[in-house]
């Protein structure tokens, strides 16, 4: 199929629009020569002039490079100044050439430009919507209402008119909490009513999908929503971002779902930044796990204040390869230098290399072995990893005059019955047994599960619904505490600022989330019910907790040092009877594991 580029779309704007100059100064000529001696002559200098000048005025205000299958109020000023300014300019050309040049016959002629030159474009895009409307596809469009009946439903609407896929969607109204909108029309659809009508609204008007085009609702209000929702069978979705509105490719697969991070995240938390910006502007900065969901967010929020060199160090080739791209093309503007290097933390002699070579000033330590069952099963790789590898990138970071080290621990190492958490929690003995103020600051900084990390139950649950279930849960009784990977990472680095050496920061997770609610909630918001969708109870696996505790009782401290921040009072071994009793672990895997469980467990205590 023959599809026109930029350039000649552009050719043919110039070209459709001289003719239209010249027909508008072709039918003034016939309707004023009887009226007006007006030569046939100069009314073909007027139309080369007018063209010409056309042309020039059409570069300035841009109206041959504008998507006209949007065409709005904007694209008409543009044409409206562009017809200006050419008949004005052109006009006072000729009345130097020839005095007696008729005033009345430049207005009407003007007047006719810019009526059949904004016509062609109105045109055009009822064409393009109309023809956009009628396609199909084979399947009947889905009946959507639109949340919000402001600016961003109004873009929406508009470029769902101008997609090619809009006949996969048919908006059959717009819904508003504001009652001055209730009962008007925005772009010729009506709004119907407000959020709390939503049930009968959709039972009224046979509605299959409710989509959110309110760019700055909050989590709280879409909650909200969706507590309204969640009964009925609809789907849920937002508008997607403007750049893929802006490609004219909007259909129901484009339509952004209605996630559980949406609803579980939090309000941001409003950071020091003149803090972050004095310890991370212009240093070097190494993350270890740099390619993991949390070690490659780290660097995400890092970049953004202009470090001088960014180490992304990771053991997975192809995940730090992806990180050190995506850094590379999103924040191309950054004079921050990437650098990718693939070692393990296991490897003493590469780390210390590392640390030699670019002495970097902080160090966020988000390397680990993370995975609980995982773990269960290779013991002995948690400790070479999470134990070792932490004191071999600790030992460097010291050598090497590093200022800050920050290392990523977890809630479950908190009274640990498994080998992930215990090995997590002598990870932490390690690092804030190590620290000296003066020469390098240690801390870690304790949370629960991120919201769609790796290995985490999101994309596990994303992935069972996609095939039709059964979402499996270990125990229904289970809950956990979630955060959302950026507000973790921002507040590891606003920890990181207010260490002053010896801490274990711990975050504030809020409220538990029972993990069969967070099932129940997936499978509603992909628009099924749980009849459809069945949700099973496995047995808890080895390792697994019924629930997680960021810090015993007598840990806790209820001084909040920043918004969501804490640190907890928490004791435990030296640096040397940690790793003595490393050093001196048994060959068996089976014993291993308890005893790096007890031995967590005894630093409690």
């Amino acid at each position: 199929m023959f599809e026109l580029t930029r350039r000649r779309k552009v050719i043919t704007l110039v070209v459709v629009d001289s003719l239209l100059i010249a027909l508008a100064n072709i039918v003034t000529y016939y309707f004023m020569q009887p009226f007006l001696p007006v030569t046939s002559a100069f009314i073909r200098q007027t139309i080369l002039l007018s063209i010409v000048l056309y042309w020039a005025y059409g570069y300035i205000f841009r109206v041959f490079t504008r998507i006209n299958r949007y065409t709005n109020l904007r694209e008409m000023i543009a044409i409206f100044a562009a017809t200006t300014a050419q008949s004005v300019t052109a006009a006072v050309l000729l009345i130097l050439v020839d005095s007696t040049a008729s005033r009345r016959l430049e207005l009407f002629a003007y007047l006719l430009s810019t009526f059949f030159i904004v016509s062609s474009r109105l045109v055009w895009r009822l064409f393009v919507e109309y023809r956009n409307m009628r396609y199909t596809g084979g399947a009947a469009p889905k009946r959507t209402l639109i949340i919000g009946a402001g600016e961003g439903g109004r873009i929406l609407y508009n470029s769902l008119l101008g997609s090619k896929t809009a006949g996969e969607i048919e908006v059959v109204g717009f819904v508003d909490d504001d009652p001055n909108k209730v009962k008007t029309y925005l772009s010729n659809v009506r709004v119907l009513g407000k959020t709390n009508e939503l049930p009968e609204l959709i039972k009224t008007y046979d509605v299959e999908m409710v989509t959110i085009a309110i760019p700055s609702l909050s989590r709280k209000k879409l909650r909200e929503i969706f507590s309204t929702l969640e009964k009925l069978k609809v789907q849920v979705t937002a508008m997607p971002s403007m750049e893929e509105m802006a490609s004219g490719k909007i259909n129901i697969s484009r339509l952004k779902s209605i996630d559980v991070v949406d609803l579980l995240g939090r309000e941001e938390v409003a950071l020091n930044i003149t803090a972050i910006k004095d310890q991370l502007t212009d240093k070097v900065i190494l993350v270890t796990g740099a390619g993991g969901s949390i070690g490659s967010e780290i660097c995400r929020q890092v970049i953004q204040f202009n470090p001088k060199q960014l180490l992304l160090l990771g053991h997975g080739e192809n995940s730090i390869y992806l990180i050190d791209r995506e850094l590379k093309i999103k924040f191309e503007d950054k004079i921050t230098e990437i650098i990718p290097i693939i070692a393990d933390v296991q490897d003493r002699e590469k780390i210390f290399e590392v640390m030699a070579q670019y002495h970097p000033d902080i160090v966020y330590h988000a390397a680990a072995h993370k995975h609980v069952p995982m773990m269960e099963y290779n013991p002995r790789e948690a400790v070479k990893n999470n134990v070792y590898g932490t004191k071999n990138v600790a030992d460097a970071a010291k050598a090497n005059d590093v200022k800050n080290f920050v290392m990523i621990s977890t809630d479950k190492a908190n009274n640990p019955p498994n080998v992930m958490g215990s090995t997590k929690r002598m990870a932490e003995m390690i690092v804030t047994g190590m620290n000296e103020p003066e020469k390098t600051k240690f801390s870690a900084v304790r949370f629960g599960n991120v919201l769609g990390s790796r290995g985490s139950v999101i994309p596990v649950f994303r992935e069972q619904i996609a095939k039709g279930g059964p979402v499996t849960v270990t125990d229904f009784r289970m809950t956990r505490y979630f955060m959302t990977i950026p507000e973790a990472s921002r507040l590891v680095i606003q920890s990181g600022v207010l260490a002053k050496g010896g801490e274990i920061f711990v975050l504030d997770m809020s409220e538990p989330v029972k993990i069969v609610d967070l099932a129940r909630n997936m499978v509603r918001l992909s628009g099924y019910s749980e009849d459809e969708i069945e949700i099973i109870e496995t047995g808890i696996r080895p390792g697994e907790k019924l629930y997680e505790e960021l810090l015993l009782d007598k840990e806790r401290n209820d001084e909040k040092i920043y918004e969501k921040i804490f640190v907890g009072n928490i004791k435990g071994f030296s640096v040397n009877e940690v790793m003595t009793f490393a050093d001196q672990l048994p060959k068996d895997d089976e014993e291993l594991a308890k005893a790096v469980v007890r031995f967590a467990n005894d630093s409690n205590k």
